[in-house]
């Protein structure tokens, strides 16, 4: 019992993983696995419900519990020894996950427990449901040559994600420029501050200039140095591509083996595509509903675009740029903002400093949802970690780790990811959820005892607010059956309403009020500089909604056509051609740094953003109509969506909280396109 990850504790040993843990112990929890899969499967074993949970899932649920921990910590504090060891043991763990999936006598015993289910609470009734239709996706019902290819097909795609992952991570931790200080005039001091440390502890002249993004955006946004702008977006824009400095981490041929295999994939269960076979489990109904509403939106969104366009271009021309170019979008888009609404995203930082944030939208969350966030201790995988318990009526319901700062060895973004989920346990005990909230922020500046608050954008603030939302739904559930708890059964499209949802508290001159305090005055945001944030709120929206519906129309388009793995380039090509009003350079290589698609689990599913935007938008607008903390209105709220979890349908659950199915008119509204 030696070895952490068998240790089958609440909380994973973050602390004491070692990668020499990571082969004996998920062998053995695999092992074990499979002997209860033998167990479930043989005569002996009802087909009944609880049976087959006292057997089964208590031990795939272990497993999972264990492998998630290495996974997460190979994510978030990556070394050329966890990933090699993580990368030993991904075939085995995606064979395993693979023949469950698709085993024939497994199937037909939930098969069996489904036709009888009518005794059934409906949350398990609707389990049985879903897992009926996984298995199918799975493979269960090919058999022979087909059911061994299907499988071979899972554990390349598994095995091409993590290498597209790694290119990222790599391309983006491998890159630095160090610039002296004249190069970095414009740009926040804490955010130079922190690039000389950066430097310096590589005994290194300069400041060091990084593609981490809270580097990456004030150099784009601020510096007035043209040449070096155009230096870091050239880096960001090709990593992981032909273009880049590195050959050996080009994406290019790993995504046109990914794609032929989902198709493949897709062609082996009777799909004309793969984006037909992953909208079974979603709200939309097929590729080309998907298609004519992202259309539909970016026919209104267009004339938004294009009138933001041609006012940047000639605020530019003004500024003495006659020739625009994409590294000189973002630097006169702040400029525009500045001079139109006369504040900057710098100014708006000064007052939003992380711990000041965290503790305001902790307030936020105990008003609206009834819980109380209390600081609680757990082993961490770094020391800026923190972890939390949310309790109600002085009972412990969750708990969540928070990792908020960007450093080298981890994954670019922001994501929500569950360490356990809730379950009444077949041994008759209760587990609660436990929710991984990661963000990418620039960390607290200064040294020598000098330290400084770490100082958030607002779109960092809104970052938090949306990632609080899925840790929300993961950890507000009330139902008990683990395959319909949280987020679990929640269909894709319909997992970023409570996200999208929280973000809109962000805009609320009352909220604002609490989660803000100058860093050096304490003094909270003024009212007139709020006013002027709104004011610029949907600043060229227009063009944000359009840059979304080309990555949702991308994605879509290369799962739902055949050959498109021959034709990725053309293929993004036509998309702008269609929809995009301001195209990036020929050179510009987002695809292969795409990696929701590529490597996170939106593959023809990144359209879900727009999607559930117009779920949240409209949700919001109850709130709007009834008060942002009117306690009826969150008590519904979090009754219906929050705590349903995927028990119901997204529909039934957004129709049982606003009374009816949702319309567009709110979200256009909310972006100034109405």
């Amino acid at each position: 019992m030696s070895n952490p990850l068998l240790a089958n504790t609440a909380l994973p040993p973050f602390a004491q993983i070692r990668p020499e843990h990571i082969q004996p112990a998920i062998s053995a929890l695999l092992e074990q696995a499979q002997q209860a899969l033998a167990t479930a499967t043989a005569d002996a074993t009802p087909a009944d419900y609880d049976a087959l949970e006292a057997v089964l899932s208590v031990a795939t649920e272990r497993l999972s519990h264990a492998w998630g921990a290495v996974g997460h910590l190979n994510a978030v504090a990556n070394t050329p020894e966890l990933r090699e060891a993580y990368n030993a043991m991904l075939p085995a763990v995606t064979e395993f996950y693979t023949s469950l999936g698709a085993d024939e006598k497994l199937f037909a015993k939930y098969k069996a427990i489904h036709a009888n289910a009518a005794g059934l609470n409906p949350a398990r009734q609707r389990a049985l449901t879903l897992w009926i239709r996984d298995f199918v996706l799975s493979g269960a019902e090919l058999q022979g040559e087909a059911k061994a290819r299907f499988a071979a097909i899972q554990e390349r795609s598994a095995e091409l994600g993590q290498q597209f992952s790694e290119h990222v991570m790599d391309a983006t931790d491998g890159f630095a420029y160090f610039a002296t200080a004249d190069e970095l005039e414009g740009v926040p001091a804490d955010v130079v501050a922190n690039a000389r440390a950066a430097a310096q502890a590589e005994g290194k002249d300069g400041h060091k200039i990084t593609l981490h993004f809270p580097c990456y955006l004030p150099v784009m946004q601020y510096c007035s140095n043209r040449a070096l702008r155009e230096t870091i977006y050239r880096a960001y824009v090709t990593r992981a591509s032909e273009l880049g400095a590195k050959p050996e981490l080009d994406n290019s041929a790993l995504m046109r083996e990914l794609l032929a295999l989902r198709q493949e994939e897709a062609q082996l269960l009777g799909y004309a595509s793969f984006a037909d076979a992953s909208l079974v489990a979603k709200m939309a109904d097929s590729p080309a509903q998907v298609l004519e509403f992202l259309r539909e939106l970016a026919a209104k969104a267009r004339p938004f675009a294009q009138q933001d366009l041609a006012e940047l271009r000639q605020f530019a021309i003004d500024q003495g740029c006659a020739d625009m170019q994409a590294w000189d979008h973002a630097y006169y888009g702040e400029k525009l903002k500045e001079a139109r609404y006369a504040f900057s995203d710098q100014e708006v930082r000064q007052y939003l400093t992380a711990p000041r944030v965290l503790q305001g939208l902790f307030d936020i969350i105990e008003r609206v949802f009834n819980v109380r966030i209390v600081e609680d201790s757990a082993e961490v995988w770094h020391e800026s970690v923190k972890f939390y318990r949310l309790e109600r009526a002085q009972q412990t319901i969750g708990q969540f780790y928070l990792d908020l700062y960007a450093r080298p060895g981890k994954r670019p973004g922001a994501w929500m990811d569950e360490v356990r989920s809730r379950w009444a346990r077949p041994e008759g005990r209760q587990q609660l959820p436990v929710a991984q909230l990661v963000c990418n922020f620039a960390s607290p500046s200064g040294q020598n005892g000098n330290e400084r608050p770490a100082l958030l954008t607002h779109d960092d603030v809104t970052t938090l607010f949306h990632e609080s939302g899925h840790g929300l739904h993961h950890l507000l559930t009330q139902v008990n059956e683990l395959g319909v708890s949280g987020i679990s059964g929640v269909e894709w499209d319909a997992v970023e309403l409570p996200s999208q949802f929280m973000e809109n508290f962000c805009w609320e001159w009352e909220v604002l009020q609490q989660l803000s305090a100058h860093v050096d005055s304490g003094a909270p945001l003024p009212r007139a500089l709020f006013d002027k944030m709104t004011a610029a709120k949907n600043f060229q929206s227009g063009l944000q909604t359009l840059r979304q519906i080309e990555f949702s129309l991308f994605d879509m388009r290369l799962h739902a056509e055949a050959g498109s793995e021959a034709r990725i380039q053309q293929l993004l090509d036509e998309v702008r051609a269609e929809v995009a009003v301001n195209p990036p350079p020929a050179f510009n290589r987002f695809q292969h740094s795409f990696s929701h698609i590529f490597a996170g689990g939106y593959s023809a599913g990144y359209y879900s953003y727009k999607w559930a935007e117009v779920l949240s938008a409209d949700a919001w607008s109850a709130f709007e109509v009834e008060g942002v903390f009117n306690a009826a209105t969150g008590e519904r709220y979090l009754k219906n969506v929050l705590e349903m979890g995927g028990a119901r349908s997204a529909m039934e659950n957004f129709k049982a909280f606003r009374g009816r199915e949702p319309q567009i008119d709110a979200l256009l509204r909310h972006q100034g396109m109405a």
